[in-house]
């Protein structure tokens, strides 16, 4: 196969990865919602955790210490930690069909998770459940695509130092790599403290907007001038983000992968990883392909970089909120 054809067969999504379903559920109105990313045959997981206010479960689960090989989806979500709630739809969803951990009278699904802060974007009474997370995975699909304010993305927001009303839309975004038989796929929810930065131009995309809402003032340029004005009063954070591969790792390798990816958000949003971000990285390996744990974890640092550029790129203004298309036709 030429590589122009390989490049033609990619979708720049999650769903390069064979065996890996996508599936979203959101309420618009409320302003929230959640994405589940199947992989009912299995598939090793690892996790990097390194905002200092996270939301999750099951994370204990993936370290190479502990017994359990294999997940069986991943669940992110917003809703603060009440949104976790919407996990056990998709074990619902995963145990009707047979899907799980073998422990002799049923099958447990392997589904850890991670949530994002949006109870003050629409209806904070509003937030996912088990419905929407068995929606979810009724939706999940090997084909579709869906980008912008879209699950776990319809609520996002970026740049909130100086509060909600100068921030941004954030939203939901994918890429994904293919070279030879390995692919690197990364999905991405980006609801962050700090600015988003394409690393490809050094422009500043989104973030702290100016008094008039027609540029954007960075985050930095606030603390850097006013660091002793910075109250510690904006909890309402966090990016999440799953890398897939094909790649055969070992849940240590996913975990490395899954470590290095985290680069990926350094290069994109500034600050990061602050006391005020529960910033989340999952891999999901399917064992198919030989790659080595650099090779992969490389790559998923750029593949999630270019997530996060999409994801803000692909949203539109909702919730009073500017988006980058509605500063890039000023």
């Amino acid at each position: 196969m030429s590589q122009q054809k390989e490049k033609t067969i990619l979708k720049d999504s999650l769903i390069d990865v064979p065996g890996i379903k996508v599936g979203h559920s959101q309420n618009t109105k409320a302003g929230t919602g959640c994405t589940v990313i199947l992989c009912e045959k299995g598939a090793v997981g690892g996790v990097d955790i390194r905002g200092g206010a996270p939301g999750t479960r099951e994370t204990d689960l993936l370290s190479p210490i502990n017994l359990v090989e294999k997940i069986h989806a991943i669940y992110l979500t917003g809703g603060s930690a009440f949104g976790l709630d919407g996990a056990s739809g998709v074990m619902k969803y995963l145990e009707e069909k047979g899907v799980g951990f073998d422990v002799g009278i049923t099958k447990v699904p392997i589904v850890p998770g991670a949530v994002l802060f949006d109870l003050d974007v629409g209806d904070y009474r509003i937030r996912p459940d088990a419905q929407m997370g068995y929606e979810a995975c009724l939706n999940a699909s090997e084909t579709e695509i869906a980008q912008g304010n879209v699950g776990a993305g319809t609520g996002a927001t970026v740049g909130k130092i100086l509060g909600r009303s100068r921030s941004m839309k954030g939203g939901l975004g994918t890429a994904s790599f293919k070279a030879q038989e390995l692919v690197v796929s990364a999905i991405v929810v980006v609801n962050c403290l700090g600015d988003i930065v394409d690393p490809e131009s050094g422009e500043m995309i989104a973030g702290v907007l100016a008094e008039d809402k027609k540029s954007i003032v960075g985050t930095m340029s606030f603390l850097t001038h006013f660091p002793q004005k910075t109250k510690d009063s904006f909890p309402q954070n966090t990016t999440l983000g799953v890398i897939a591969t094909n790649a055969c790792l070992t849940k240590a390798g996913a975990t490395k992968v899954a470590s290095m990816a985290q680069d990926g958000l350094a290069r994109t949003i500034n600050p990061a990883h602050t006391m005020f971000d529960g910033d989340t990285i999952f891999c999901v390996a399917t064992v198919e392909v030989e790659a080595g744990v650099n090779v992969v974890g490389s790559i998923a640092a750029e593949v999630i970089a270019r997530a996060i550029v999409k994801a803000i790129k692909n949203t539109r203004s909702l919730y009073g909120l500017p988006s980058y298309k509605d500063l890039a036709k000023k």
